[in-house]
């Protein structure tokens, strides 16, 4: 299965089912995430507290890191059953440190 939304076509490896599963717990986040975010907004709009306002931030940094993380184990789990199945894995790796470096900066 391909979708136009994910890296090259990607769907994340395992069953339709886990790929479902997998998209809504990140769209879950995703809400949680811009809920945080119009939070901070309006505790400044109040003129809140400046370490109370960093704490949300960081908060928001947390949450932003670990869909990033789902999205890139999504990835090399798929990557890795294809260089398994095709047999190009020094394509693929080098395709994999390229997103682990961009990721991590």
């Amino acid at each position: 299965m391909y979708t136009d939304d994910t890296h090259r076509g990607y769907i994340g490896g395992g069953a339709v089912e886990d790929h479902k599963a997998q998209i809504e717990n990140i769209k879950r986040r995703l809400n949680r995430i811009e809920g945080q975010l119009k939070g901070i907004q309006r505790m400044i709009d109040n003129d809140a507290c400046c370490v109370d306002i960093l704490v949300q931030i960081s908060a928001v940094r947390a949450a932003i890191s670990k869909v990033g993380v789902l999205i890139m184990e999504s990835h090399v789990k798929k990557c890795l059953h294809q260089a398994i199945q095709e047999e190009n894995s020094e394509e693929t790796l080098d395709e994999l440190m390229t997103i682990m470096s961009n990721f991590i900066k």
